[in-house]
């Protein structure tokens, strides 16, 4: 007589929970800080007297940093552990969040939004690498799902807050109330045990070499100080409109520099690193015109009021969450490439409906939002896993944070490219263009595994090289 089976969840224990609960905590306070800027643009633009496409560079301010800040703090989590990491990052975006509130210009608010950037890359790379080394390997495709689901419902809080708090405070204090839940997390944090993967096979190896060794080495730090401040100011000059002429050197240099970053990090598998990147920036770029301009889109073309808004994108985001679990679920049954393709094609029956229909089909317009997210932005929720699987654990924080969030700066340019689109063709039909076309992309990315082929190129033309 065979045993019963052990349900999956009782096969982590308290520990295990106890977790992903702090870093699931941490992911939400990062949705909610990262996501205030798109609930309040249109006031935003008023007070500053900025156009549509120049306010939407405050959305791209913090994409502009989170190469940076996912290459760094991976990197200190790759030498000092993944707990630690996910402090100094929850600090970093609240501290950021918080400064925007006393934002004096369009220019001081693009530099503190830069620094949540920073902060959310951090958490996004230390909280995923987190969990999925906590977790059995089996069940890695829901730790990466569940995890992911929290940073929705932490945009579904903003969008309640800002419908309490901004017709009546003004839209600084949504700003200034981001900084208070980080304390919770904190705390929740204080007792953590460290990784499991992390701890046995870098910290039990103290003479093992990680990414922050490769990126430290003698040779090439003032090397790579040169390319960070390159990028830094390329990128500057391209999300804030100041690039002029020199748009296409400034865009060379960036992907040179990334490159470079790359070969130090993945060593050998820089190609297929590079292939990640590619993969990531086109499913930013087929998400977030519709994350960061949904509210204005909302506002502007379905004419709804803040508590309309508001409930609009509560479905969106429970969507959002219903979908990260759901793809985690699937993902240990059918395999994460898989299913994160079927939710891809999926989700291009749901684009069109969603901005077709005109203000007065509230409901249909909730479930519409909710099911488009669901499938497309909620199989995103496999993306740690995917990513995280093609890396080792010594340089796994820095691989992922870094190959995700240059890849992240698709969603820079999403709210430039529906802005820009949608001065000709409307913001509802730029939106469903751009989301249609580019998961198609995306989907013909993953579904071909274009990252692991380069990779084999590589290491076919490195060994005819040899011979």
């Amino acid at each position: 007589m065979s045993s019963p089976r052990i349900p999956w969840y009782r096969q982590l224990g308290p520990g295990r929970w106890k977790a992903f609960g702090a870093a699931w905590l941490g992911y939400l306070l990062d949705g909610f800080d990262f996501v205030i800027i798109t609930l309040v643009l249109t006031e935003i633009r008023t007070e500053f007297h900025l156009s549509l496409a120049g306010a939407a560079t405050l959305v791209s301010a913090a994409f502009v940093s989170r190469w940076f800040g996912g290459l760094a703090l991976g990197a200190f989590g790759d030498r000092f552990g993944r707990r630690p990491a996910m402090i100094l990052s929850i600090v970093c975006y609240a501290v950021g969040t918080a400064l925007c509130g006393f934002a004096w210009s369009y220019w001081s608010l693009f530099v503190f939004r830069a620094i949540v950037g920073i902060g959310m890359a951090g958490e996004y790379g230390s909280s995923s690498t987190y969990v999925l080394e906590s977790w059995p390997k089996h069940l890695r495709n829901r730790a990466s799902g569940f995890l992911l689901s929290a940073y929705p419902v932490g945009t579904i809080l903003a969008a309640r807050a800002y419908d309490l708090v901004v017709p009546h405070l003004g839209w600084r204090w949504l700003f200034w109330i981001g900084i208070v839940p980080v304390l919770v997390a904190l705390w929740l944090r204080r007792a953590l045990p460290e990784a499991q993967d992390w701890t046995e096979e870098v910290a039990a190896r103290r003479e093992s070499s990680t990414s922050a060794t490769a990126l430290l080495n003698r040779r090439w730090t003032a090397v790579n100080v040169v390319i960070g401040v390159v990028i830094a100011v390329c990128l500057v000059l391209i999300f804030s409109g100041h690039a002029g002429s020199l748009y296409p050197l400034y865009i060379a240099l960036c992907v040179a520099g990334f490159v470079a970053f790359a070969v130090q990090v993945a060593g050998r598998s820089w190609a297929m690193a590079v292939g990640l990147m590619a993969a990531v920036f086109c499913a930013f770029l087929y998400s977030w015109p519709i994350q960061s301009l949904l509210p204005t889109y909302l506002k502007t073309a379905l004419h709804y009021d803040a508590g309309q808004v508001a409930n609009a994108l509560t479905w969106a985001g429970l969507g959002y969450a219903a979908g990260s679990c759901l793809a985690g679920i699937v993902g240990d049954r059918f395999g994460t490439r898989t299913t994160y393709v079927g939710g891809l094609v999926l989700s291009l029956a749901f684009v069109f409906p969603a901005f077709a229909l005109g203000g007065g089909n509230v409901f249909a317009v909730w479930v519409l939002l909710f099911a488009l997210q669901a499938t497309s932005s909620g199989i995103s929720g496999l993306l740690p896993k995917y990513i995280g699987d093609h890396f080792p654990v010594r340089v796994r924080a820095a691989s992922l944070g870094f190959t995700y969030n240059v890849g992240a700066l698709g969603g820079a340019v999403a709210p430039l490219a529906g802005a820009q689109v949608s001065a000709h063709i409307g913001l509802g039909p730029a939106l469903v263009w751009l989301a249609g076309g580019l998961t198609l992309v995306t989907a013909l990315l993953v579904g071909f595994n274009v990252p692991a082929r380069l990779a084999r190129a590589r290491r076919e033309e490195a060994s005819a090289a040899a011979g």
